[in-house]
Parts: structure tokens; C-alpha cells; sequence
């Protein structure tokens, strides 16, 4: 029998510990605290995202039910809802959002070398942003609607991998199109957005940094062809054009040349892309505007399989610090995942791991596939005649 550190515990030596005591000093996270410091608070809420906690008294509860175990489990402090609470509305929310970056920047090399199904070595990122509602009286810094509140979680996410290498945190009322101000462009880099963020000022600035961007144009989009490229029109590529801008604001925003893409795909729906990259094949293009979708799954699955849409506090502090802690678990099982070498998909994994926290199983032994289905049944109970 395995008698070595809990599930919980060998996940957690996956994380760069020494980066998170640098930032709870930077931040003097533990700054005139006795008992519940950053550390337990991050394993309290890691905890509630990895086994699906309700709720304060929903964590409270089960960890209590193990207070054999907590010591192995990593918690010095002793573990009650109003502690929990405090810490949330109290810490600053920046400890665990740098502290997700920084395994963001550990998991994204192990994920650099996998397909994305398109024959493309330079970095590609899907753009996009999912609301989450909230109850305005509860929640009335996250203003939205007149009756109604949302905070908006802006994604930059890294094809290969799944992994959000940028996640902007904002009420409802923010505006896709200003994240774009906000990101750190990446030379040779491909974005890949929709038509909200369909700015011609900010799309410019991509351009001027050396990046690229696939983006679809609105129907009133006013462009003039200048010339076209010999198309396939059996792949669906209906045309490939070089156009400029007619409108005078559009223009003065964006004065260089573009690339008009007009696709029809299976279903017969047609689509036009725009893009700053004259030299790539039309179809390559489209493509990889169809990797774009990724990033609506993460929101998908992150809204399904981890604590996002259920707060534990109300403050703005309170919200950020639980959406920073989701994502940092969510890249530490991807690390985990990585630096195994495991078959299964993270969802596989998240529930497993929601189901055995305390078991004193060896973690690659536990995420692998078990042999016992191979060995053939014996009844213990049944006497040999010969």
C-alpha cells in the first residue's frame, strides 16, 4: 500500500512554490495574518474547483471531515467559511494572477510543439470574450444592463494547447475592441478574431508591430478591389482580392492594403475574411479562422467543469481572485497532464482527480490505465478439486 502524500498534494508539487511565496511578499499577501495565509486560502479555493464545491460551508464541511488529513494535505490554518471569506474579499486578487501566469508560461512550451492542423510554425491565438451574470444588488460594481450585472472574462488563447496566455478581467459594460489595446503583440504571431473586434485604428497597430490577424468583414465594410489572385473554386475559395479602404475615416485608420477572402464552406454558408498576410494560400487562411472555435470551447468547458459562474464573495477582489485560482488549476492539471505524458483528455483527469483528493495513490499510477481488467476473475471462495 501507498503510504507517501496524498493525490492533492503530489498535484500541487507540479506548482512553482517559490514563485507564489515571491508574489505574497511582493503584495504583503500575509501581512498581519496569524493563522489562514495566501497558501491555504489558494489550496482552500483549488480544492472547491477541483471537487466541485457549492459553496463556504459546502468547503468547510468537507475538508473538516478530514482533520487527520489536512497536515498532509498542505493546510496549516485552521479551515472555516468566515476565514475563507475574508481572505477572498481582503487578499490582493494580483497574487494569483501573477501567479497564473507564471504557470502559464510553464505549461505553454510543453504544448509548443502539437498540431493545430494547419502546416504553420508560428504562434496562433483565438480572441474572444464569454459573460458570466450576476445579480446587480449582489454584485453592483458589475454593471451591465439596467437591472442586470455581468463581469466579462477576455481570452487570448494559444491554439496549441488550449492554454490562455492573456485573460483580462472586466464588468459588463466593457467593449471587446478596447482588449485590443491592452495585449503585448507578438511578432509573426497569427490573431485570429471576430467581427467584434473589427477596428481599423487597433487592427493597424497589429499590423505595425508585424503580427497577423484573420478577422471577418461586416456587411458594410466599404473596400475596393484593386486586383484578384486565380482562386479553386472546387476548394470553396470563391475569390482571393487585394483591396484598400473607400471610406474616409477607414482610411485614415487603417491606409495600407488588405487581403479579401470569400469562402463558402460545406453547408453553402459563405463567409469574408480579412487579413493583413499577402503570401499564405487563401485556403490556409480559412482554415485557420476555423481554430477560432477553440476558444469557445474553453469557454465552454471551463464554464462546465470548474467554479466560474458560482461566486464565493461579491467584491471585484473576491470574483477576480476565484477566476485566477479556476485558471490556474486548469493549466496546473494541463502541466500535470504534459509533464506525465498522459493519454486522457483533461476532463478525464479533472474527474478522477475530484474524486480522490485524500487517497494515497501515486499520481501517474492513478491517471494511467489500470491493468486490473486484464488479470481474470477468481472467486475466493471457490475450493480447487484437484
Amino acid at each position: 500500500m501507498h503510504v507517501g502524500k496524498l493525490v492533492f498534494a503530489q498535484l500541487m508539487e507540479f506548482a512553482p512554490w517559490h514563485t507564489f511565496r515571491r508574489l505574497v511578499a511582493k503584495y504583503h499577501g500575509n501581512f498581519n495574518v496569524r493563522t489562514f495565509t495566501c497558501l491555504d486560502q489558494f489550496l482552500c479555493m483549488a480544492f472547491a474547483q477541483l471537487t466541485y464545491r457549492e459553496g463556504l460551508r459546502d468547503i468547510e464541511a468537507c475538508l473538516r471531515a478530514q482533520p487527520g488529513k489536512l497536515y498532509h494535505f498542505g493546510l496549516r490554518g485552521n479551515v472555516s467559511r468566515s476565514a475563507l471569506a475574508d481572505a477572498n474579499e481582503s487578499r490582493d486578487w494580483r497574487i494569483y494572477c501573477e501567479f497564473a501566469q507564471a504557470l502559464i508560461r510553464i505549461a505553454r512550451p510543453l504544448y509548443a510543439q502539437d498540431s493545430i492542423g494547419v502546416d504553420l510554425s508560428e504562434t496562433v491565438y483565438a480572441l474572444d470574450s464569454t459573460t458570466i451574470d450576476l445579480c446587480l444588488s449582489l454584485f453592483p460594481w458589475a454593471g451591465f444592463r439596467k437591472a442586470k450585472a455581468a463581469v466579462k472574462l477576455h481570452t487570448l488563447l494559444d491554439v496549441r494547447g488550449s492554454i490562455p496566455s492573456f485573460i483580462h478581467i472586466s464588468n459588463g459594460r466593457y467593449h471587446d475592441v478596447n482588449v485590443l489595446d491592452l495585449l503585448i503583440t507578438e511578432p509573426g504571431a497569427f490573431y485570429l478574431m471576430d467581427r467584434a473586434y473589427l477596428a481599423f485604428d487597433r487592427l493597424y497597430t497589429l499590423h505595425q508591430a508585424g503580427s497577423f490577424f484573420v478577422t471577418r468583414a461586416k456587411s458594410n465594410t466599404q473596400l475596393r478591389r484593386l486586383y484578384s489572385r486565380p482562386t479553386d473554386r472546387a476548394a470553396g475559395v470563391i475569390c482571393d482580392q487585394i483591396v484598400e479602404f473607400t471610406g474616409f475615416y477607414s482610411q485614415q485608420d487603417y491606409p495600407e492594403r488588405l487581403r479579401r477572402i470569400r469562402y463558402r464552406d460545406d453547408d453553402g454558408h459563405r463567409l469574408i475574411f480579412l487579413t493583413n498576410n499577402m503570401t499564405m494560400p487563401a485556403l490556409t487562411i480559412c482554415d485557420l479562422y476555423r481554430l477560432r472555435w477553440q476558444v469557445e470551447l474553453f469557454f465552454k468547458w471551463i464554464k462546465q467543469h470548474l467554479r466560474i459562474k458560482r461566486f464565493f464573495g461579491t467584491s471585484d477582489n473576491a470574483v477576480k481572485t476565484q477566476v485566477w485560482i479556476a485558471v490556474s488549476v486548469y493549466v496546473l492539471v494541463a502541466i500535470v497532464r504534459k509533464r506525465l505524458n498522459l493519454p486522457m483528455s483533461l476532463y478525464a483527469m479533472l474527474q478522477i482527480l475530484s474524486v480522490t483528493p485524500f487517497e494515497n495513490v501515486p499520481l501517474f499510477e492513478l491517471l494511467t490505465q489500470s491493468q486490473l481488467d486484464k488479470i481474470p476473475y477468481v472467486d475466493a471462495n471457490q475450493l480447487n478439486l484437484f
